[in-house]
């Protein structure tokens, strides 16, 4: 309990090594907070820093937590190409309004495999001309990789724009089937 008498939300993390590079994981009770690609010291930081001060608690490393260990189960499972979706508890607080209505449509509309347009994500959500307020949603996910950001291209057959940089969104659309692997 805080000072308030409220009981306090816990925020645990840690960093799992993929395929992409080292992935950062964080989790409430609620279920997974955020996922952030590169975690390098630095940007694990700013992600802590990030955190604390959108949840008001510090978190806390906890690899072993339990609130962790199905993510980074499942997580590390996708990445051997033995799981193709995920089934985990999500804590949408980071985000709000018209890009959480695009993500979760994003996540439970956009199967593994398979690849949408921003414009025909705007369209499933109701509003068919938001394609470039789609493409600020896909910038703004908590959850990439989780919450499939990776999934969304151009509707001319482009890959389009991917906060994790084009060559993470290229070896995930690889991993999925979707685009060829690279060859070197």
């Amino acid at each position: 309990m805080n000072s308030h008498g409220q009981d306090e939300q816990r925020v645990v993390w840690a960093v799992v090594g993929t395929s992409i590079g080292p992935l950062f994981l964080a989790a409430t009770d609620e279920g997974l907070v955020n996922v952030v690609f590169h975690a390098t010291d630095a940007v694990r930081d700013k992600a802590l820093e990030r955190l604390a001060s959108r949840l008001g608690t510090e978190p806390v490393e906890a690899p072993g937590s339990l609130l962790l260990a199905e993510a980074i189960r499942q997580v590390e499972g996708y990445f051997a190409g033995e799981r193709q979706a995920f089934e985990l508890p999500l804590d949408w607080s980071l985000i709000s309004g018209f890009n959480r209505q695009v993500l979760r449509e994003l996540a439970s509309g956009v199967a593994y495999g398979q690849v949408v347009g921003y414009g025909d994500l705007a369209g499933r959500v109701g509003q068919p001309g938001a394609a470039q307020a789609v493409g600020v949603a896909m910038g703004s996910n908590p959850l990439p990789v989780v919450v499939p950001c990776h999934r969304v291209v151009e509707s001319d057959g482009g890959i389009g724009g991917f906060g994790g940089g084009l060559e993470t969104k290229r070896k995930l659309l690889a991993l999925e089937g979707v685009l060829p692997e690279p060859l070197f």
